[in-house]
């Protein structure tokens, strides 16, 4: 269900953008969706469709996934993060509770499970085409 909000917090932020460039219509939203955050494209979509005003009438809404990028807080190693690697329980579990990731994920070069996720999280507005 956070799908909807999502959708939600897109439209908001887009129409916030768009008052302050003094768009009359959006034609065009782009985000960008951390891998981590694992969200349902199609529902976060349906909803956009369900929520949009006048002013996302005829506007195409367009989504790619961030990749995740993570970093050793023990040997300083940075790497991309691939989540086809996790099982499907335990990308749930991660979904659910992000904090469990580092039971499961450990540093490719030393093992260890304490790293930051430097990206890969969060919902982002990459770009916004518009009509003033």
């Amino acid at each position: 269900m956070h799908e909807w909000a999502l959708a939600e917090a897109v439209i908001t932020a887009a129409s916030k953008i768009a008052e302050k460039e003094k768009l009359k219509k959006i034609t065009e939203v782009i985000i960008k969706v951390g891998e981590l955050q694992q969200v349902e494209e199609d529902i976060i979509l349906f909803a956009f469709n369900q929520l949009r005003t006048d002013l996302f009438k005829s506007t195409k809404l367009c989504m790619f996934k961030g990749k995740t990028k993570l970093k050793c807080h023990f040997c300083d190693n940075a790497w991309n993060f691939i989540k086809e690697n996790l099982d499907e329980t335990t990308a749930e579990s991660i979904h659910f509770v992000p904090e469990v990731a580092h039971a499961y994920i450990k540093c490719p070069k030393c093992g260890s499970p304490d790293f930051e996720i430097v990206e890969g999280r969060g919902i982002w507005i990459e770009n916004i085409k518009g009509v003033k």
